[in-house]
């Protein structure tokens, strides 16, 4: 028997169509599309407007697979950070950060990663697949409801900076960013849209081929191929001079800047040396760095840069006249760090994945 189709991983042609096939009016796949990406329906039953036989008709030859919070922590910063759980099982983590001028969703593109990132809790989750673009935006859909509920404010900015390498889940990254920025979608500007890359130098080329609207950022984390390929294996086959020329082209073909974010790792990769080196790459390409503070995760090998270190890699940086922001580090007393909600959650299982039990029955 085979797997009922998820209505969310149709186009609106085939929606188009399916619609046509059951017997209905045009009209009512304008509905039914508004349902799945602008009111966002957690069910086929819950679109009210549509006939009764139609909903039968969608649920005999489809499904909706919304994620659920199984989940929550709440920093004292206000930072939150959810497990999402999937409809087969899965892990994935949302994470809500509100500031004064800011109210930024960071969201996962796939359950686990694949590339070993050695100082990222969800380089300790093996790959189990990719999410679809209703499970990205699904991410977003529920994070601004918290927004709302805990600040009274809606989402500003969308960061795919969850788990998961976003350009090896190419076309449902994209897919999902279209879906948030179109009128019968979420209505967000792409200018509110970043999406973070560990560096596949072959997906950027194509990105500028395509025409991405939204914002790139590289996680560089080191200025040279010796340091970088030491905590990013990608790195080993896509080396910095790689990525930059795929840089270079994305940056004359979309006429858009990048950013750096470089994670400073104390007594790594924070030296007058290693700023010198950062600021040579930026002198390449249009872009601006993101410094981060770090937060380790528990195995202890890379450790935060102090302050007043941070401050002056900044100060060169700006000295040389490239635009450098900290970004402070956030929910620290929560599991903050990417993939470390996953990691926790539950015991490891074979292969290294963490997956939810299930939820147990609420008690009336």
């Amino acid at each position: 028997m085979n797997k009922p189709i998820d209505l969310r991983e149709l186009t609106r042609e085939e929606v188009t169509a399916l619609v046509a096939e059951l017997g209905d009016k045009p009209y009512r796949a304008k509905q039914v599309w508004e349902w799945l990406w602008k009111k966002n329906a957690p069910s086929i039953d819950a679109m009210s407007n549509l006939p009764k036989e139609l909903r039968a008709g969608l649920a005999a030859r489809t499904v909706l697979r919304p994620l659920v919070v199984a989940e929550q922590q709440k920093s004292s910063d206000g930072t939150i950070k959810c497990a999402f759980r999937t409809w087969d099982g899965h892990v994935v983590e949302g994470v809500l950060i509100p500031t004064e001028s800011r109210m930024t969703a960071c969201v996962s593109s796939q359950i686990g990663c694949s590339l070993a990132c050695d100082f990222c809790a969800t380089g300790k989750l093996k790959r189990i697949r990719n999410l679809s673009a209703g499970e990205i935006v699904d991410q977003v859909v529920q994070l601004d409801a918290m927004a709302r509920e805990h600040f009274q404010k809606p989402l500003t900015n969308i960061v795919y900076m969850g788990m998961g390498e976003p350009l090896l889940n190419y076309t449902n990254t994209l897919r999902s960013t279209e879906r948030i920025n179109a009128e019968d979608g979420l209505g967000m500007s792409f200018r509110r849209i970043t999406v973070s890359t560990a560096g596949i130098a072959k997906q950027i080329r194509q990105l500028a081929e395509d025409g991405a609207k939204f914002n790139l950022a590289l996680s560089l984390h080191a200025a040279t191929d010796e340091k970088r390929s030491r905590m990013m294996p990608i790195n080993d086959t896509n080396s910095i001079a790689d990525l930059m020329d795929a840089l270079r082209h994305y940056t004359r073909k979309t006429r858009k800047s990048v950013t750096f974010e470089y994670i400073l790792f104390r007594g790594f990769n924070d030296s007058m040396e290693d700023a010198r080196h950062l600021v040579r790459l930026c002198s390449q390409v249009d872009a601006k760095v993101n410094l981060i503070e770090y937060n380790a995760i528990d195995d202890g090998h890379y450790q935060r840069t102090d302050l007043q270190q941070a401050l002056q890699f900044q100060n060169y940086l700006e000295s040389k006249g490239i635009t450098a922001r900290i970004r402070r580090s956030r929910g620290r007393d929560i599991d903050a760090a990417c993939g470390q909600l996953a990691n926790k959650n539950e015991p490891a299982v074979a292969g290294g994945e963490r997956v939810l039990k299930p939820v147990p029955a609420q008690k009336p």
